[in-house]
């Protein structure tokens, strides 16, 4: 049993698309569709109340199948959003009036190579930051942590809090010695940072289930658990069918490494919804 008002923090919906066609993501492009009510289903049989929509560049490029699912439904759901440094005023307003609440930048590289492209650049956020922060957005960042903590000096600079996608998509076999996940865990320790314990799928490279992620998000929990969110990162795009992880095996993995019932409370409800404003 999952606590009363529970939230997943990273989820994607896609379609449907006769209404909102998909848009070519290389390995990230959807393959099916799965639309809110999709999403729905799957929480209400996991025990979850409510959530974070991340929008996909995959899902189409203007936000709006997000920006439906957030009007239609304003108490369950908040938003991500990808957008252009010329987007007009009138716009983000029109999108903070719906519950989106930051901006996701693209900055993940593994072994020196782009993972994925499109979405937005560091350029896109250095323009976009002092408008982002008068609507009291953040900047969720698809980085690795070793590539954090080069970049730290030039984003904290900027007048933005920062939420670190997918336990800062350090493989695993770097080990949590790692320097940049070192960093990381220092940086959140300051509470400028945030974290969402999702994608141990992603960062694995024994499988499931997901065993030799579990010092890292312990890592995470131990630095600074006032400042973590989790997610499940459905519908998981992205993956080989056989190695699509399920929200079972995700969340026994955070039950393992999160023992103490308070400190579950905490990620999953408290600080979702101070970050998000439910």
């Amino acid at each position: 049993m999952l606590p009363a008002n529970s939230c997943d923090c990273h989820v994607h919906i896609y379609g449907p698309f006769d209404r909102f066609p998909p848009f070519s993501e290389g390995r990230f492009s959807p393959t099916r569709e799965t639309p809110v009510e999709a999403l729905f289903a799957l929480w209400d049989s996991i025990g979850i109340a409510r959530g974070v929509i991340v929008h996909a560049l995959g899902a189409g490029p203007d936000n709006e199948v997000t920006l439906d699912a957030l009007r239609r439904h304003p108490k369950k759901l908040r938003g991500i959003a990808l957008v252009k440094a010329d987007i007009s005023d009138r716009r983000l307003d029109e999108l903070t009036d719906a519950g989106f609440k930051g901006v996701r930048i693209n900055l993940l590289r593994q072994d020196g190579k782009p993972v994925s492209s499109g979405g937005m650049s560091l350029d896109d956020l250095v323009a976009l930051a002092p408008r982002l922060a008068e609507r009291n957005w953040h900047a969720q960042l698809w980085i690795e942590t070793g590539d954090l903590k080069e970049l730290a000096p030039t984003l904290e600079k900027l007048p933005l809090t920062y939420v670190i996608d997918h336990m800062g998509r350090t493989m695993a076999d770097k080990g949590v010695a790692y320097p940049g996940f070192r960093d990381f865990c220092e940086r959140l320790r300051m509470g400028r940072y945030w974290c969402k314990l999702s994608g141990a799928d992603r960062n694995t490279r024994t499988g499931t289930p997901f065993a030799d992620t579990e010092p890292f998000m312990k890592a995470l929990v131990a630095a600074n658990p006032d400042r973590l969110v989790w997610g499940s990162d459905w519908p998981h795009v992205g993956h080989q069918p056989e190695t699509v992880p399920t929200e079972a095996d995700l969340l026994g993995l955070f039950h393992k490494c999160v023992p103490d019932e308070a400190v579950r409370k905490k990620i999953l409800v408290d600080n979702p919804a101070e970050l998000y404003g439910f």
